[in-house]
This record gives structure tokens, C-alpha cells and sequence, in this order.
């Protein structure tokens, strides 16, 4: 039996689930711990379902990614005692060009994924510094990189590019899309549950802290609401989302802002927690009752409807709508929000089995069908990751 840990490394945080592989993969593990580097960090876990560990961990403990990595070695150790980890598979936010695929990563590759932290500064420094860790803690396992932006590289040439001159685009700055490894999954769980919807044209919806769009046509990628980096497209919790550049040269040049302001501004002020003034869980939101926290809601709710329509222009009509993330998993609102008014396009809820969280929330008669699937990124990293360890013959 084979043993597959995948990470997913933030800035302040590193989720984690080990999966067995015997004749399939399975879940044995799953947990984060939150708050590295802060005086309290946070451990939780669940064993093959059930709750394992719940505890506040001392500050030395998880004080950096690699610190927080000897405490998931720990918890494996009490889960399932020793056990060799044959691969780790790491959930990497931008390939850039080159890697569109996932891939093996050894030190060049490691480099040259370096050179794309300005891309996705929120993210991919902190993916790199989880790899630098694993690559300590678990020597002999291979290290597998799983990108984000691979799924939409299937765009059409008008989906990928900004009417920027040419050069630009060679040299890269082109629209490269995220969440890729949540819809790459999404999509194959259509296809198990509702394998004709998942052949025609489909919209899934990731919406939680951060929040996108893709149009997918018999499993491809189509658009993205995502960008350049991880800001564009829809507001999230703390990012704005999409804005005219224009703004960004007026805070530069005619309010002195300086470019960490600006990316300080951008990633972590703004989104739902900037228009609300409180905070960027929509949970927190929905409870406020302030007029704040109602605008912020309504901007975002409006900001989804309006791409969903941009959405059904690309893919010429509407198959199936897929709601994913932690809002579009558990929020009905939202959901109810997002599709009123949409009856035009073939949309209609059943108000009942929306409030239940059902997998499939569309009324009899809806043309278009709608769906909640429960996105998994860790699985889709493991069944790369297992692919890759078959492919280097590590059988």
C-alpha cells in the first residue's frame, strides 16, 4: 500500500490529508493547522471521517512551515502509527507558461516556479516554502507540483489574451486563470453524477474566501473570471476583484501610493471585508445586519450574475450551473440570490431542496440544471500524484 500526503501551504496556514492507495485511492487523514507564526496556532484533524485532534498548539510548535510539518508528522504517527510517505503532492497556485501539467519538482523547477511569486504573491511563496519543508521532512518521497492554472489552458486565444501589444503577450501576460485544480475535479464528478450535463456547456461557480467562474464545454475550459494573477474577476474576501486600471494609476500617481500599499491594499483589504468594514466571512456578513455588510453581499451577488451571463455569452447557452467553495456548499441565499430573475436563460431553483443543500437544487421543469458538488483539491492533487509515481516507475 502506497501513501499519499498533499499540502496546501498559505501564508499563515498548511492543509493536509494523507490518502492510501490499494486498488483506488481513499482518505485516511485530513486536517490544517492555522495561525503559523502567530502565538495560538490551531490543529485540527479527523481520522477517516471523525474527529482526531482538536487542540491549541504552543507558538514554537508551528512557528513556520517546516516547525508545522513535524506536527503533521506527529499526527500521522498517532493516526496510523509509522508509515513511509511515498509521495507528496503540493497544490502550486501558478504554472506560468511552462508547466501546464503537473510535474515532478526538483531544484531547477523549484527555481524557476520562484520567478512566479510576483503573479500570485498571496499564494505562491508560501506553496514554495510548504515544498522547501516537505523536501526536509520527507526526503525520500518524490515531491509532485500540482498547478492551479494548468485546467485553463485550453482557452481560446480570445479567452487568453489582453488587447495589450503583442510583445506582452509572448513575454506572458495573458490571462491564466485559477482554481483550476477545484474545477478539474467539479468537472469529474459531473461527469460521474450527470455525465450528459458535463458534456455540454457548464458554469461552475468557486465561491468561498477567494471566489471564480469557468466556462467549461465538454470538460474543457473555455474562460475563466480570473486573470493575470488571482485579483481579477470576482470580489472575494479580501481582494477587490476586477477594477479599472486606471484606478490603480490614479492611487499611484495622484495619492502617492507605493506599490506594497498597493498590493497590500488590493489582496488583503479589500473584497467583502473592505466594503463591509467587518469582515470577509460571509457567515459573519449574512449574521451583521448592518447596511454595510447588505451592500457588500449585494456587490458580490451582483458581480456574480453579471459574469454568469458574460459566462452563457461565451459558451453560446446553458447547460448545467455548479455551485462549489464554501459559500456556494453552504450558503442558499447566495445561491438563491445568484439565480432569481435567471428564468430567461433556462434557470429555476426549487426553493426546498436549495435550503437542503441537495446535489441536485433545480426545479422539474428547469431546462438548465444545477448542481452543488463538494470541490475536492487535495483528491485531484493525490490522483496526480499517484499517476506521476506510476509514470517514474516507483511502483
Amino acid at each position: 500500500m502506497r501513501h499519499i500526503l498533499t499540502l496546501n501551504a498559505g501564508s499563515s496556514s498548511i492543509k493536509f490529508a494523507l490518502f492510501e492507495e490499494h486498488d483506488g485511492l481513499s482518505e485516511a487523514l485530513r486536517g490544517q493547522i492555522e495561525g503559523l507564526g502567530t502565538a495560538s496556532p490551531h490543529l485540527e484533524a479527523q481520522l477517516r471521517g471523525s474527529a482526531l485532534a482538536e487542540e491549541r498548539l504552543d507558538a514554537a510548535s508551528a512557528a513556520d512551515h517546516e516547525a508545522a510539518l513535524n506536527v503533521v508528522l506527529d499526527v500521522l504517527q498517532r493516526a496510523i502509527g509509522r508509515t513511509t510517505v511515498d509521495a507528496v503532492g503540493h497544490r502550486i497556485v501558478h504554472g506560468g507558461l511552462a508547466f501546464t501539467r503537473p510535474t515532478v519538482i526538483d531544484d531547477d523547477v523549484l527555481t524557476r516556479l520562484e520567478t512566479l511569486n510576483p503573479l500570485a504573491p498571496l499564494h505562491q511563496p508560501h506553496n514554495l516554502s510548504g515544498v522547501r519543508a516537505a523536501h526536509r521532512a520527507f526526503a525520500d518521497a518524490l515531491q509532485v507540483a500540482c498547478f492551479d492554472t494548468a485546467f485553463h489552458r485550453s482557452h481560446p486565444w480570445v479567452n487568453d489574451t489582453y488587447a495589450l501589444p503583442r510583445e506582452f503577450y509572448d513575454q506572458g501576460v495573458r490571462r491564466y486563470g485559477f482554481h483550476g485544480l477545484s474545477y478539474e475535479y467539479v468537472t469529474s464528478r459531473l461527469k460521474e453524477i450527470a455525465p450528459q450535463d458535463e458534456k455540454g456547456r457548464v458554469v461552475v461557480m468557486h465561491l468561498g474566501n477567494g471566489a471564480s467562474m469557468c466556462a467549461i464545454r465538454d470538460g474543457q475550459s473555455i474562460g475563466s473570471s480570473m486573470g493575470f494573477t488571482a485579483l481579477d474577476g470576482l470580489p472575494m474576501g479580501t481582494r477587490c476583484g476586477q477594477l479599472d486600471p486606471g484606478v490603480v494609476l490614479y492611487l499611484l500617481q495622484e495619492k502617492g501610493m507605493t506599490a506594497p500599499e498597493m498590493t497590500d491594499l488590493l489582496y488583503r483589504r479589500s473584497g467583502l471585508k473592505g466594503l463591509s468594514g467587518l469582515s470577509h466571512d460571509m457567515r459573519e456578513l449574512e449574521a451583521a445586519g448592518t447596511p454595510e455588510a447588505a451592500q457588500a453581499i449585494d456587490y458580490f451577488v451582483d458581480r456574480i450574475r453579471r459574469e454568469l451571463g458574460a459566462m452563457a455569452a461565451v459558451l453560446a447557452g446553458l447547460d448545467a450551473l455548479v455551485f462549489c467553495g464554501g459559500i456556494g456548499e453552504h450558503a442558499w441565499r447566495i445561491r438563491d440570490r445568484v439565480c432569481q430573475g435567471f428564468d430567461w436563460l433556462g434557470i429555476e431553483l426549487d426553493e426546498s431542496l436549495n435550503r437542503a443543500g441537495e446535489t441536485v437544487i433545480s426545479a422539474g421543469g428547469s431546462r438548465v440544471r444545477v448542481f452543488i458538488v463538494n470541490t475536492d483539491e487535495d483528491m485531484m492533487i493525490a490522483r496526480h500524484t499517484a499517476r506521476l509515481i506510476v509514470e517514474r516507475g516507483n511502483s
